[in-house]
């Protein structure tokens, strides 16, 4: 985790808020797997359900060329998915790979107020998908970027909220 990335500062303070039990992960104690190619994660978040690797993934809630709707955007990188993939080996039975998208609010769109976090003057909305489930939808975005995403009615149909996946 990386306090000074708001998108993951704000979901700490939402993790905390909701009395979730979690661990943000600290990338620069990484001494065990300093040898592996694995990106690190952000979280693990306890429940009494599921444990869950989170990887928050930031963005803009926004509608694009004056769209009067958000655009959802969702792409994650190849390696992205590669690594929660192992993470979830190495973590064992009881852990499962959770992609939480972390959308900051453009004061210019509304967002439903059940679903908003408020931090530091700013909103977010938080929306959770399975690793699972997002690499059964997921499809190439840009080889050069090895970039893979999930299409907007698929991934709304998909997405949950934090706090369903910490009940």
């Amino acid at each position: 985790m990386k306090r000074h990335v708001h998108y993951e500062a704000a979901f700490e303070d939402y993790l905390i808020r909701l009395g979730a039990a979690h661990v943000p992960v600290d990338e620069t104690r990484r001494a065990a797997f300093r040898e592996a190619r694995l990106k690190s994660f952000d979280f693990v978040v306890y429940s009494p359900r599921m444990n869950w690797i989170v990887d928050v993934k930031g963005r803009r809630w926004a509608g694009r060329g004056g769209a009067a709707k958000p655009t959802w955007e969702n792409w994650i990188t190849e390696a992205d998915a590669e690594s929660l993939t192992q993470w979830e080996t190495v973590f064992g039975p009881g852990f499962e790979a959770l992609l939480v998208f972390a959308y900051w609010i453009d004061p210019a769109f509304e967002s439903p107020p059940e679903v908003t976090h408020s931090f530091r003057g700013e909103k977010y909305v938080f929306a959770a998908a399975t690793l699972a489930d997002y690499r059964l939808h997921a499809r190439t975005r840009s080889p050069k970027w090895g970039t893979i995403n999930v299409r907007r009615s698929a991934f709304v149909e998909m997405i949950r909220p934090m706090r369903e996946c910490v009940a």
